[in-house]
């Protein structure tokens, strides 16, 4: 008697929900080299230059201190630089703040202003210390500088900005500046020297 035919093995059928899954998996992954390589195309088209900023020049009006408690206005004129020639930058909100010692003396907002491409930019920052408490060693300190007829002060800014290309624009993105030794004559007799900000965005 012949031996019966050994069962022929069941192959399942490949289940419709794992094609359709590696399906939308490769659409994803194609769609993420898309918008990478836009990217670069992009980056590489505008070559993104460093924003520079720099403390240009700087006063003191009101100055009384009394009892540990100080009264002045700050002015100081803020140059922002932008070297690219294809972004401009949208600055939809800043903050200013002078300090002396690490300790906050005065601080204010600017109004929001649009900077375009291959432009530089002067803003007047106007900050006013109104019965400002000083810890004694800060207050001491102060007077010692205020008697030598400067100041070094530290001003930093915060900032929410934009950047455009062309139609498109990108998220607000935080910029901070911090900018030191800002030293301040007493003296309208003498200019503020230039004073470099660190940048951090």
């Amino acid at each position: 008697m012949a031996p019966n035919p050994a069962p022929t093995p069941h192959i399942a059928a490949r289940p419709r929900h794992s094609i359709l899954v590696r399906l939308i998996a490769m659409m994803l992954l194609a769609l993420i080299v898309l918008v990478g390589l836009a990217v670069l195309i992009i980056w590489l088209s505008v070559r993104p230059k460093h924003l520079v900023y720099s403390i240009e020049d700087g006063s003191i009006h009101g100055y009384n201190l009394s009892n540990n408690h100080l009264n002045a206005n700050f002015h100081f004129v803020l140059r922002a630089h932008n070297p690219n020639s294809k972004v401009s930058i949208y600055y939809d909100k800043m903050e200013a703040t002078v300090y002396y010692n690490d300790e906050t003396l005065a601080f204010n907002t600017v109004e929001p202003f649009f900077q375009p491409h291959r432009n530089v930019t002067h803003i007047g920052l106007n900050l006013g210390a109104k019965d400002v408490s000083l810890y004694d060693p800060v207050a001491k300190d102060l007077k010692l500088e205020r008697s030598a007829g400067e100041v070094e002060l530290e001003v930093r800014l915060k900032a929410k900005i934009r950047f455009k290309v062309g139609a498109w624009k990108s998220k607000r993105r935080t910029l901070r500046l911090s900018c030191e030794p800002v030293i301040v004559h007493f003296s309208s007799a003498k200019n503020l020297g230039r004073a470099l900000c660190d940048v951090d965005l």
